[in-house]
C-alpha cells in the first residue's frame, strides 16, 4: 500500500485530528513521508481527564482507567508490530525550559516506518484507540529519528 492509501485509511480510521485526539492530515503525511528503513522514536506526553469522555458522553470511569484499557491493548499491539517501549512512567517535572504539566510519558521505538504503520493498522489497536481519546485532556507526540 502506498503512502496516499495509508493516509486516507488512517484519517478514515482515526479522524481528521483537528481536536488534537489524533494526527492531522499534514502530521500523518509528515510521518508517512519518512524513509521506510530508518528507525524512529515517538515521545508521548499525556494529560488525563478526571473523568473519561467518550463520544457517547461521560463514562463514569477516570481518564487514568480509560487509558489503562487502551494501554492493555496498545502495548501488545506495539510489540506485534515490531516496536518496543524504551520508557513508560509518570511525568515528574521540567528540568530545563518552559514548565509543562503532564501525567505520563511513554517513549516508543520502532525499527522503521513499517512497524509504526503496522501498529496503526492493527485492528485491536484501532478498537482500543477511543479509550486513549476519552482518557486524554491533551496529548503531544514528538518524532525523533535518524
Amino acid at each position: 500500500m502506498n503512502v496516499n492509501n495509508h493516509l486516507a485509511q488512517f484519517i478514515d480510521w482515526y479522524g481528521p485530528g483537528q481536536d488534537g485526539s489524533s494526527p492531522t492530515q499534514d502530521q500523518w503525511k509528515g510521518i508517512l513521508d519518512r524513509p521506510r528503513d530508518k528507525p524512529l522514536t515517538l515521545v508521548n506526553f499525556f494529560k488525563f481527564r478526571e473523568e473519561a469522555i467518550y463520544r457517547e458522553g461521560v463514562s463514569g470511569k477516570s481518564g487514568q482507567e480509560a487509558f489503562a484499557e487502551y494501554a492493555s491493548v496498545s502495548m501488545p499491539a506495539m510489540q506485534r508490530a515490531g516496536g518496543s517501549f524504551l520508557h513508560v512512567g509518570p511525568f515528574q517535572g521540567t528540568f530545563l525550559g518552559e514548565n509543562e504539566d503532564w501525567d505520563l510519558i511513554a517513549i516508543g521505538s520502532y525499527p522503521g516506518l513499517d512497524a509504526l504503520i503496522a501498529l496503526y493498522s492493527d485492528e485491536a489497536y484501532r478498537a482500543a484507540f477511543p479509550h486513549r481519546t476519552a482518557a486524554c485532556a491533551r496529548q503531544k507526540v514528538i518524532i525523533c529519528g535518524e
